[in-house]
């Protein structure tokens, strides 16, 4: 396969790869997108003897490359935009968000973009483009090795940041137990639970029926109880 073959079926295959990764890098810049990928397989058609056979992370470091050059040269037309005087956000034009129009995850990015230019580099490489040590050395120019200790360092400076963004929330105290409340001196008493109430309870005046219909004895006008010799006599063992 010749040479310009190799770049065609490169073209054909990753033109929208490149696309979105520099897409991610430049949002809401459609016109300065297109005008990268452009540049990108410019260079690559000039150095398409230098392809390899898993072009894709050759072409993420000739992209990364002309992100570098466009950010520069956009930063430099922002600044004059500034001077005219002609920038909306200069004027204070744009809308300030709220609490409540936090997109999901905005901390996670708000943590990236608190990293240096490399860290996040790489960190849009492994996460963004999904690819591995090997292919992040590809795309950044060094050792394997040097990519993963890269990836590594980059990592955990993003999780520095996360919680500093995001401090571990205190966990919340059950509330005390309620006391139960205590009794009335003016209350009526109260029988035991699963008992009959006291107002249910049977009554009978002194000398009156029994509860179980048969006469309850009046102590006060019985005669002396009788002696411990009277009921031995009744009891057959003394007879």
């Amino acid at each position: 396969m010749s040479n310009d073959e190799i770049f065609a079926a490169a073209y054909r295959e990753h033109y929208w790869a490149v696309s979105r990764y520099v897409a991610r890098r430049l949002p809401g810049r459609t016109d300065e997108v297109e005008e990268v990928v452009a540049e990108v397989f410019t260079v690559a058609w000039r150095r398409r003897a230098d392809l390899p056979a898993a072009p894709l992370p050759w072409l993420y470091g000739v992209a990364r490359n002309c992100l570098a050059n466009a950010v520069r040269g956009y930063g430099r037309r922002r600044r004059l935009v500034d001077r005219l005087g002609n920038d909306e956000a200069a004027h204070g034009r744009h809308i300030a968000a709220g609490p409540g129009t936090e997109a999901p995850g905005a901390w996670v990015h708000e943590a990236l973009d608190r990293l240096a230019p490399a860290d996040q580099e790489v960190l849009r490489l492994a996460a963004w483009e999904e690819l591995g040590a090997e292919e992040i050395a590809v795309a950044l120019g060094c050792g394997r090795r040097a990519a993963a200790m890269r990836l590594h360092r980059a990592r955990r400076r993003l999780r520095t940041e996360i919680d500093r963004l995001c401090p571990a929330a205190p966990s919340p105290q059950a509330p005390p137990e309620p006391r139960p409340a205590e009794p009335s001196p003016d209350a009526p008493p109260t029988a035991a639970p699963g008992g009959p109430s006291l107002e249910a309870l049977p009554t009978a005046p002194p000398g009156g029926p029994a509860p179980d219909g048969g006469a309850r004895p009046d102590r006060r006008s019985s005669g002396p109880a009788p002696t411990t010799d009277a009921c031995l006599r009744k009891d057959p063992r003394h007879a």
